[in-house]
C-alpha cells in the first residue's frame, strides 16, 4: 500500500470505532501526519479518549495512558533512578511518558509541576532526570484531554505549555441520528465481547498500520508545495492577533495578547497535512482556513472586556478569518 492508502485505510479504522466524530478523527490524524502534539476538549462522554485509542489501537506503536490526578508527581510521568542490587548503582526507569503515542488523560487535574513536567518532552522530544538525557520514539506523540465545565480540582494549563500544543481540537455533541448510532455500536461491541466470554472464536483483527508509512506520508508532506503568497497569509494571521486594532475595533477590544511564532509554524504543518489528505501537492488558502480555529484558539488571551461580552476564541478567529485578506 501506498502511504495515502495507508492512512485512509487507518481513517476508515477509526470511523468503525468512532461515531459522529469525523472532524475529530481528521484533526487526530493532522496531528499524527504534522507530528505535533494535541489538546483534546470536551465535556465528559464524547468519546475523547475512545478516539484516542481508536488511533492506538489500528497503529503499529507503544501506547501509553497516564490517569492525571491531584497527587501525581513528576517522577511518576518521566520516570526515576532506581537502585540496582545486581550492578550496586543506579539505573533509569522510564516512566509512562516514554512511548510512541501518550494520551495525557484529564490533564488539568495535575498540579503545575507536574504539568511542567510534560513540557521539555513535548518540545524538546527528550527529558533529563539525574543529569541524563533519555531521547522519546521517533514517533512521539502526546495527546492530552481536559474537561471544560469542571473547575474544582484542576489547576488551568499555563500558557507557556498550552502553546506547545499543535492543536486544540474542541468534541461537540453528536446529532440524533448519530446517538442512535453509538448505541447500536456500543450493543454490538457487548455483544461481541460477551461471545469472546463464551470461549467462541474471536473475531479476526486486521494488522495494524505500519509506522513506516507514517515516516513516508510526513516525507511526501514536507514536499508539498506552499507558494509565497500562501507563506505570507499564514504570516498576516497571525499579525492579525499581534495588532488587532489594525484590522477592527472589534479585535482591537477582544485581544490582549496575540499569538507566538509556534501558531505560524502550526498553520504551515497542519495546511500541509490538510492538503495532502485531500489528495492535493499544494497548499490552497481554504487549507488553512480549516485549520486555522483548531490552530489559533489556545494562543490568544482575550481581554476582560471580550469575557464579560462572551466572545468565545472561536468568534475571534471567525472575525480575523473574515477581516485578513485572501491571497
Amino acid at each position: 500500500m501506498t502511504p495515502r492508502d495507508s492512512v485512509e485505510a487507518l481513517r476508515a479504522r477509526m470511523g468503525e470505532a468512532i461515531v459522529g466524530q469525523q472532524g475529530v478523527i481528521e484533526r487526530l490524524l493532522i496531528g499524527l501526519l504534522a507530528n505535533g502534539n494535541l489538546l483534546v476538549e470536551g465535556l465528559p462522554g464524547l468519546a475523547k479518549t475512545r478516539a484516542i485509542k481508536a488511533l492506538a489501537k489500528n497503529l503499529e506503536c507503544a501506547f501509553s495512558r497516564i490517569q492525571f490526578t491531584p497527587d501525581l508527581l513528576p517522577s511518576d510521568v518521566t520516570g526515576t533512578e532506581i537502585y540496582s542490587q545486581e550492578t550496586g548503582g543506579f539505573r533509569f526507569q522510564p516512566g509512562p511518558i516514554f512511548a510512541d503515542l501518550v494520551l495525557a488523560d484529564e490533564i488539568n487535574r495535575a498540579p503545575p509541576k507536574v504539568q511542567a513536567a510534560l513540557l521539555e518532552a513535548m518540545e524538546e522530544r527528550q527529558v533529563t532526570v539525574g543529569g541524563a538525557t533519555h531521547r522519546m520514539p521517533p514517533l512521539f506523540m502526546v495527546m492530552a484531554t481536559q474537561n471544560p465545565i469542571e473547575q474544582e480540582g484542576t489547576y488551568p494549563l499555563p500558557e507557556a505549555q498550552t502553546d506547545r500544543f499543535l492543536m486544540h481540537v474542541l468534541v461537540t455533541w453528536p446529532s440524533v441520528e448519530e446517538e442512535v448510532e453509538v448505541i447500536r455500536l456500543v450493543r454490538s461491541e457487548e455483544i461481541a465481547a460477551q461471545a469472546q466470554a463464551s470461549d467462541a472464536p474471536p473475531a479476526p483483527t486486521p494488522e495494524p498500520i505500519p509506522q513506516a508509512a507514517i515516516f513516508a506520508a510526513r516525507r511526501e508532506i514536507a514536499a508539498i508545495h506552499a507558494a509565497p503568497a500562501i507563506e505570507r497569509y499564514m504570516a498576516d494571521l497571525v499579525q492579525a492577533t499581534r495588532t488587532p486594532a489594525a484590522f477592527g475595533e472589534d479585535l482591537g477590544r477582544w485581544i490582549e495578547i496575540g499569538a507566538s511564532p509556534r501558531a505560524s509554524l502550526a498553520l504551515d504543518r497542519c495546511g500541509r497535512a490538510h492538503a495532502w489528505l485531500a489528495g492535493r501537492d499544494y497548499v490552497d488558502p481554504e487549507d488553512l482556513r480549516a485549520v486555522a480555529p483548531d490552530v489559533l484558539r489556545h494562543r490568544l488571551r482575550l481581554s476582560y472586556e471580550a469575557q464579560g461580552e462572551g466572545v468565545a476564541p472561536d468568534r475571534v478567529v471567525e472575525e480575523i478569518l473574515a477581516t485578513v485578506a485572501l491571497p
